[in-house]
């Protein structure tokens, strides 16, 4: 959005930052997780080490995915604490306590608002967002590739990158709506978040799900096209098998429930807007069950097929990621603003001083008009 100069961005930028933050952190905890011993995590890293030709093996699925998330935690971090540093400053000058006004200042790296100042500002954020961009597309791209380069059916089809690129838009423009109208209600942001933000993040998810939404068709289509009795069955099975309620949960939230925004007024409804942003969440969390869960729990060997259900220990580490999820975001909206402020401020003045300069020619119209209407009669 910032590329492409969208205005609007200004009211969502800033929580959308801190929830890709928040959300790699959890993320990252996974490959963690998977590797059971988990006070080996190190051995990932290739760093210079005394243990002979012993090197992470760059081929595994699980070093792309620390490479990705380790670079694309990085850069979001950076351009997020970028556009921070301003708001920083202006939270600091307002502190009535010394400690505080202490700890703002080293946070805003003693920012005073100056030319030079803001002229580096902007060239960094204009580079990091030109990173940040292709850097999306690659790290999804890479995390698509995890199943894609398998042989496990259902795993192995070439649209998985641009439809995890899609996936990963339509949730988390999904998971902002949800965020952040309860923020709208709570801090009383009502003239900041409008009903045009909101209509303009409904128009991307009326976009990115229909993406998604062919992309499920392409699926079917190639399952059917390419003759494997294998994909065809692993097809057949995720609409029809002992998971046809994940599936059909999947294709209801995510592609037929996001077209009720075509829909003006609807897509202008603060309640519905966050009805169907949930609901588009809870689709997203069937489609990772479905392409995980229903691709191998029937697999080639007939004597592995099994009714898969999720012990205590695995919902609790889900239950405890977005736990982990939501208490950093909410530690952030207590120490941080969750809009952005210096970049609102700008466009408040510019968008006063259009408004004065509009008066003022109105108002330097009417004598004129009034000594014409004189000279006539």
């Amino acid at each position: 959005l910032l590329l492409f100069r969208q205005k609007w961005r200004m009211a969502i930028n800033r929580s959308a930052e801190a929830m890709t933050i928040f959300a790699v952190i959890c993320a990252g905890l996974f490959p963690v997780f998977h590797m059971g011993r988990v006070w080996l995590i190190f051995f990932n890293l290739p760093y210079p080490n005394t243990r002979g030709p012993v090197w992470p093996n760059f081929n595994s699925p699980l070093m792309w995915d620390v490479f990705a998330i380790s670079t694309y935690f990085t850069v979001s971090l950076l351009f997020w604490y970028t556009g921070l540093i301003p708001d920083l400053a202006s939270v600091r000058d307002r502190a009535k306590k010394k400690f505080t006004k202490f700890c703002y200042q080293i946070a805003s790296f003693g920012w005073i608002g100056s030319a030079k100042h803001w002229q580096r500002h902007e060239a960094l954020s204009l580079v990091l967002a030109g990173i940040s961009t292709p850097l999306v597309l690659s790290v999804h791209t890479i995390v698509s590739f995890d199943f894609a380069t398998s042989v496990v059916p259902g795993w192995h089809t070439t649209i998985f990158p641009p439809y995890f690129v899609a996936g990963a838009i339509f949730s988390g423009f999904a998971m902002v709506l949800s965020l952040m109208l309860i923020a709208r209600k709570v801090l009383n942001l009502q003239q900041y978040i409008t009903l045009e933000h909101i209509e303009s993040m409904n128009k991307i998810i009326v976009v990115t799900g229909s993406i998604v939404g062919c992309a499920y068709l392409t699926e079917l289509f190639t399952a059917w096209y390419s003759g494997s009795i294998y994909e065809g069955y692993a097809f057949a099975n995720r609409a029809l098998g002992p998971y046809w309620w994940s599936y059909w949960g999947m294709m209801t939230c995510n592609v037929i429930s996001p077209q009720l925004f075509w829909v003006r007024p609807l897509r202008r409804n603060v309640w519905f807007t966050f009805f169907m942003s949930v609901v588009i969440n809870i689709g997203m969390w069937f489609e990772r069950f479905v392409i995980i869960v229903t691709s191998i729990h029937r697999d080639y060997l007939p004597s592995a097929w099994s009714y898969y259900s999720p012990t205590y220990v695995e919902i609790s580490i889900f239950l405890g990621t977005i736990g982990l999820f939501l208490t950093a975001f909410l530690l952030f909206s207590k120490v941080a603003p969750v809009i952005a402020m210096a970049e609102t401020k700008h466009i408040l003045k510019i968008s006063g001083d259009a408004q004065k300069a509009a008066a003022a020619a109105h108002h330097s119209h009417e004598p004129a008009a009034a000594s014409f209407q004189v000279h006539q009669s």
